[in-house]
């Protein structure tokens, strides 16, 4: 029964981004991709229809809580409370990707959105370390570690973007690594989140991968980044989050050696058809594998990020399958 959750998802996000391209384009709401040879112009604010997908999906397991009693061990409350803040998160993406947002005022701002997830007070204080087992953070955990994590991990994905496919590509490989923790653990309420998340990132996917039809936007990464948050909170699995986000850190502290410039993060495109990375670099992950593979393609350099990404899921997966 659960996997109707994420099928609403997909079908939601799917019928939402073909709705919503014909309208981006014809609104102006577009941006250069800047990896292609003539730089065409791509609908942006595609991370709407993501919206769109997850939020239909989570609202289908909430029918099915209520009238039918499916997913009994699942917590509404929780569920409602995460609709919250993920919606919260996707605002000021809207908002900045309309307005541009001053880039300090945007990395404080999740704070906000992490409210509805610090009023519940989600999660367990007591975080499940591997191999240490609970440590207890008492009222520190949701005033001060559930709002970090939001804010983290919502900055960290809106950081490590740009090039087709990758926010969709990352988002989906992270999520079904969790969803197997979350299955694992018995903790329903994050899977339906991971799940109706995975589905709105599938319904996407095909118009955000190489070449890509639409972007997702920062209203896309940072429902993705809160997405990720608001589930590891809720499942109690906190180490498994911080796991899969070293990449993100990686691209963190390469940006904030080049004080996270606005402009030269991407690469530069030769006639060999490859991202090369620039003499100032490398700024980021991305452009860090460009210099190490002496260029690469844009379709290659998301697919090895995301085989990464799926090794760290491995070794986040086994942590909570064998502790």
């Amino acid at each position: 029964m659960i996997v109707v959750v994420m099928v609403v998802s997909i079908i939601a996000s799917w019928v939402a981004v073909r709705a919503l391209l014909p309208q981006l384009t014809r609104a102006g709401v577009v941006g250069r991709d800047i990896h292609k040879p003539a730089m065409p112009q791509v609908p942006e604010m595609g991370g709407i229809a993501m919206i769109m997908g997850f939020t239909a999906g989570l609202l289908m397991s909430v029918g099915l809580l209520s009238f039918f009693h499916s997913f009994p061990t699942a917590n509404l409350t929780a569920l409602l409370a995460a609709l919250g803040t993920v919606l919260a998160a996707g605002l000021i993406g809207l908002v900045d990707d309309l307005l541009s947002i001053h880039q300090g005022v945007k990395a404080v701002l999740p704070v906000l959105a992490a409210i509805p997830l610090m009023a519940i007070r989600a999660g367990d204080a007591a975080m499940i370390i591997p191999f240490l087992g609970p440590v207890d953070l008492w009222i520190f955990y949701p005033l001060l570690v559930v709002p970090s994590s939001v804010t983290v991990a919502a900055n960290a994905v809106n950081m490590l973007a740009g090039f087709n496919g990758l926010e969709a590509g990352l988002g989906i490989v992270a999520m079904a690594s969790l969803s197997a923790i979350a299955w694992q653990l018995g903790e329903t309420t994050a899977l339906i989140l991971l799940l109706s998340g995975i589905g709105s990132l599938l319904g996407i996917l095909p118009f955000n991968w190489y070449p890509a039809k639409v972007f997702v936007g920062d209203v896309g990464t940072l429902t993705i980044g809160t997405i990720i948050a608001a589930a590891v909170i809720i499942g109690d699995f906190e180490v498994a989050g911080l796991i899969l986000l070293i990449p993100y850190g990686v691209d963190f502290l390469l940006k904030a050696a080049h004080r996270f410039p606005s402009t030269g993060w991407g690469g530069t495109l030769r006639g060999d058809g490859r991202l090369h990375c620039p003499a100032h670099g490398p700024v980021g992950l991305c452009q860090l594998v460009m210099r190490v593979t002496g260029g690469i393609r844009e379709r290659t350099l998301v697919l090895l990020l995301m085989g990464l990404e799926a090794v760290l899921g491995l070794v986040a997966v086994s942590l909570y399958v064998f502790r």
